[in-house]
């Protein structure tokens, strides 16, 4: 008896060892805001919105320590509009648009297979103050967004998340770490129809770097795309200072694109931000991004946007915010430009 209740208590003990060694947790974000939105060539609709701030989402993700300082981890995580319960960032998107990965890590850094970030994303949302809004942030809007959905206007075509792929990422030396990035086109008799693209972030003390480029065969994933073999190459310098009394970020990046068999369409984007703390809770924020586009034969346009805000934490999870924006696009011939206004709240979970 007393052999089985030493047994059984050995059985415990590792059974608890094993939980130890373990993890799964699920964590989300719940965004939205009422404002009155016009992008330049839009309309005005007043609207009840999600992702003001940040694009809403859930999700889980977990690690396993097989020892030896290796770890096995997964990540799936779902968009959704929460004004609505619509799943997705909008119609026809892939329901794990956000991660689905699984990866093995250790002292030679991290190997990850599946859907995650792109490269042009964390150099994106980490060097403008307003982060990753698809709402208001005139670098990531430049980037990703345009009034009339068309993809040759933005200057990231690839979207910010890359299917089928395969990432490295470097450990930190000294700050300095990088992230390797190869997507598979998975398309018959095309063995060359893939995305490839690089990172490099640096982070010492005030001052933080980055530098992205990536070349694209348009491959969707899912946003729209033009026809599979058409290149485009993107890169970015970026910069931060915090200063105390406030941050400043600056960054400047090319695009070049095929746009027809004969046609070239280069895009050349600057982006300047400012972040003031008020308190201890609040700051108040301001960027500016303009492109110039040059269209071959046709005329060369400009965007133009510039956002000023306030954000303010009332906990570790919960922000309130407001913003007002102007978007001007001389690339439309009438309803050039457009001002917006909105109020929101975020939640973490």
């Amino acid at each position: 008896m007393k052999k089985s209740l030493i047994a059984f208590g050995a059985a415990l003990a590792c059974m608890g060892a094993a939980q130890a060694q373990s993890n799964v947790q699920l964590s989300g974000l719940v965004d939205m805001y009422a404002g009155s939105m016009k992008l330049a060539g839009n309309e005005r609709s007043s609207q009840v919105g999600s992702g003001g701030m940040t694009t809403s989402w859930w999700g889980m993700n977990g690690t396993e320590d097989l020892g030896n300082g290796l770890k096995a981890g997964f990540a799936i995580g779902a968009f959704f509009r929460a004004d609505d319960g619509t799943p997705g960032r909008f119609n026809g998107d892939a329901f794990f648009a956000r991660d689905a990965n699984v990866s093995l890590s250790g002292n030679f850094g991290t190997l990850k297979l599946g859907r995650s970030m792109a490269p042009n994303f964390l150099p994106t949302i980490l060097f403008n103050p307003f982060g990753d809004s698809f709402t208001v942030s005139p670098l990531v809007l430049h980037g990703n967004m345009t009034s009339d959905f068309f993809p040759a206007a933005k200057t990231t075509v690839s979207d910010t998340g890359w299917s089928n792929q395969i990432t490295y990422s470097t450990p930190k030396f000294g700050g300095l770490s990088a992230n390797l990035h190869y997507q598979f086109g998975e398309q018959a008799d095309k063995n060359s129809a893939n995305n490839i693209g690089v990172n490099v972030l640096y982070f010492g003390g005030p001052l933080a770097l980055t530098a992205f480029y990536e070349t694209a065969d348009m491959l969707g994933n899912p946003s729209p795309t033009y026809t599979n073999g058409n290149k485009n190459s993107n890169w970015m310098l970026g910069g931060s200072y915090d200063f105390g009394p406030a941050k400043l970020y600056a960054t400047y990046g090319q695009s070049e694109k095929d746009v027809a068999s004969t046609k070239t369409l280069e895009q050349k984007t600057y982006s300047l931000g400012l972040d003031v703390p008020v308190s201890k809770a609040g700051t108040v924020k301001f960027a500016y991004a303009q492109t110039k586009s040059d269209w071959a034969a046709a005329t060369d346009t400009k965007r133009k946007t510039a956002t000023l805000g306030y954000d303010h934490f009332l906990s570790k999870r919960t922000d309130v915010y407001t913003a007002v924006m102007y978007d001007k696009d001389d690339r439309f011939a009438s309803n050039q430009s457009g001002t917006s206004a909105a109020v929101g709240i975020r939640h973490r979970f």
